[in-house]
């Protein structure tokens, strides 16, 4: 009889690249510290980038607040402070993945619509009404950070993760990334002479320099980040003191020149922000409700770049146990967030995940470095003070990079997916439409009208129905995970379709020997908090 079995494949014919579980070509990966002087430069470059955040928030809000540079310095003093402690926590009791906790966007319009509540019209002094504001932040955060607290430590995120398959999550954390595009070339643009060099200089060390200079690949490619700052601001600098800006609008000199943050001046040499040091909280229900609404945005668009995170530091997905417990310390620092006065929120810094990428280092330890310069500089304030200087189109040109390498992250789950299905490209294509569509209508009716499409007489309930819709991570992301756990999922050949077979071993902590490698807890803690 004739062989009737199909003829192998030629050898000249072209082969799929076979799915990856852990990210390869990684220097360090999650376990794996480089050399301690190495380190130590690696740390400081994560501390500079996550410097970004730290300062255009503040920036933004203290002024409308009416707070003066010295009010500016010391809220971004604090900042830095809580985020050092809270990146600690994280990495060592968390999901214990490198990842940075700082302040997030997500939680500016709900302070933003405190500091418009007319709460506090009728008080006279500006620096009074700014501390009064941030003691309205302070309540509203204490309380929402129990929402957190609850669904992590409680196991309740967990169920929910448990549901997420390598399609739903591809959306979620592609547009974790992709959708703060507008803090990338805007960003640039409003000093583009120092913004689109800086842009460009950043890819030709990191991505060109490697492939010219042999010798100094690593060296190029791991500190891109302190050679384009250093050359930028230099020659950001030799343009201030050249007059290059004179009669230029006040938008562009402060955008533009080095000598216009205000924060050297302002900031004190030595200073340990304490708990409640603006003054006791002010709680109010309505306040506490959008908040807590704005933590749950934050939670949806943390644990897209937990993954990211994961997939960067080259270690295998992690458990529904880990990520529920990293949500839990997520939450307890929003609560130190709210007991030392931020004013605003904490989550995963989206800025430091595409670092990972960029450096290849993937390592625990860089970032607890990093979190110990966070601590550092926050306390000799006139030192700190000069790094948080950097002018803002520098870090817009570093964003650019680093927001597209965590959307890339995203994208690569669907190796695992069949992208030959339909049901597969609609779920996919679908949500991450309506996560860009439906949040460029509530953002532009914002922009226009002053307020979000949902506006009512109860200010908390605008705030509560506006800003989830706002976020492009948190809708594309509840699309996709609604979408592909009902549509259908009760067919065999869909499972395979979703990609969730090759995430079955992860969803238990002994499922897999690496989860216990990368995810176990210091101090045979995990003998007393067992994971599930």
């Amino acid at each position: 009889l004739k062989n009737m079995s199909a003829p192998a494949p030629k050898a000249s014919e072209p082969q799929p690249h076979p799915p990856k579980e852990q990210l390869p070509d990684i220097s360090y990966c999650i376990t794996s510290p480089p050399p301690w002087p190495e380190a130590i430069l690696l740390g400081f470059q994560h501390y500079l980038v996550m410097l970004g955040t730290t300062v255009l928030i503040p920036s933004a809000l203290v002024p409308q607040m009416g707070g003066r540079n010295e009010e500016k310095a010391k809220l971004i003093q604090t900042i830095l402070f809580v985020a050092g402690i809270n990146t600690l926590l994280q990495t060592v009791f968390g999901t214990r993945l490198p990842a940075v906790i700082g302040a997030s966007y997500t939680f500016v319009p709900v302070t933003i619509s405190i500091m418009l509540s007319g709460r506090f019209n009728d008080v006279a002094d500006p620096v009074d009404r700014f501390t009064r504001i941030i003691r309205a932040t302070q309540g509203a955060l204490i309380v929402a950070s129990t929402f957190q607290i609850i669904l992590g430590f409680s196991g309740l995120w967990r169920n929910v993760v448990r549901f997420l398959s390598p399609l739903s999550a591809a959306p979620l954390v592609g547009l974790v990334g992709f959708g703060l595009y507008e803090l990338g070339f805007p960003g640039v643009a409003k000093c583009i002479e120092i913004g689109l060099p800086g842009l460009i200089i950043l890819i030709l060390i990191s991505h060109y320099m490697p492939h010219v200079m042999k010798g100094g690949k690593h060296v190029f490619a791991r500190y891109a980040v302190i050679f384009t700052v250093a050359i930028v601001w230099l020659y950001a600098f030799f343009l201030t003191i050249g007059d290059a800006y004179n009669g230029d609008k006040t938008d562009t000199q402060r955008s533009c020149r080095t000598d216009r943050a205000g924060l050297i001046g302002a900031a004190p040499w030595i200073r340990v922000p304490w708990p409640f040091q603006w003054g006791s909280p002010l709680f109010d229900a309505g306040e506490a409700f959008a908040m807590m609404m704005a933590s749950f945005v934050a939670l949806v668009e943390s644990t897209g770049a937990f993954i990211a995170v994961s997939r960067y530091a080259s270690a295998t997905m992690p458990p529904p146990s880990v990520i529920s417990r990293g949500v839990g310390w997520q939450g307890v620092a929003i609560l130190i967030s709210g007991l030392f006065g931020t004013g605003i929120g904490s989550s995963v810094s989206v800025e430091n995940a595409g670092l990972l990428a960029l450096t290849k280092v993937g390592s625990r330890r860089v970032v607890q470095i990093s979190a110990g310069f966070m601590i550092f500089f926050s306390i000799l304030g006139k030192f700190g003070a000069v790094f948080a200087s950097i002018p803002a189109p520098i870090v817009a040109a570093l964003f650019c990079l680093f927001f597209a390498y965590v959307g890339a992250g995203g994208l690569s789950l669907l190796q695992y997916c069949n992208l030959n299905s339909f049901r597969t490209l609609f779920i996919l294509g679908f949500s991450i439409f309506l996560g860009l569509s439906i949040p460029q209508y509530f953002n532009e009716h914002t922009a226009i009208k002053g307020y979000g499409p949902i506006h009512t007489g109860a200010r908390w309930f605008n705030d509560m129905v506006n800003v989830p819709f706002s976020s492009k991570a948190f809708v594309g992301g509840c699309v996709a995970y609604f979408l592909d756990t009902t549509l259908h999922k009760k067919d065999g050949s869909i499972r395979k379709d979703r990609g969730k077979h090759w995430w079955d071993r992860f969803w238990t902590f002994k499922g897999d020997p690496r989860t216990e490698e990368f995810y176990a807890l210091p101090f045979n803690l995990h003998k007393y908090f067992p994971p599930a």
